[in-house]
């Protein structure tokens, strides 16, 4: 089965950056499109960036921000490591959440189990 592990989140000072990391076992990596979402205090859910596999169908655009982190975030991947980034900079108080990578292809969904980034002084 699909797999999807994160890494990297941690306690960081406002301004300051983290790279988050979620690596992809169980499937070919280079087929799935993939996506990091973020769930803060009081909060639903939401996506944050997302990557393109390269092999879209529903969705045109390699890659895609929310309006929140455009300009501070950048999402990229390493197919040959099987992983999706997350580069997160002059970071927020607000940026405090449990970030989750996602995996899908078609109409197949995964997640990881999310890793913490609080964002305080």
């Amino acid at each position: 089965q699909i797999h999807l592990v994160e890494s990297g989140g941690g306690l960081v000072q406002p301004g300051g950056s983290l790279r988050l990391s979620c690596v992809f076992s169980g499937g070919i990596f280079s087929g799935f499109s993939m996506a990091w979402y973020r769930q803060g205090p009081r909060d639903e859910r939401k996506l944050v960036a997302y990557i393109g596999s390269g092999r879209q169908v529903h969705k045109d655009g390699s890659t895609y921000y929310a309006d929140s982190v455009k300009g501070r975030f950048i999402i990229s991947r390493d197919n040959a490591k099987n992983t999706v980034f997350l580069q997160m900079n002059s970071l927020k108080p607000e940026d405090t959440a449990i970030y989750y990578c996602k995996a899908w292809v078609g109409s197949h969904d995964y997640w990881g189990q999310g890793t913490q980034v609080t964002v305080s002084s």
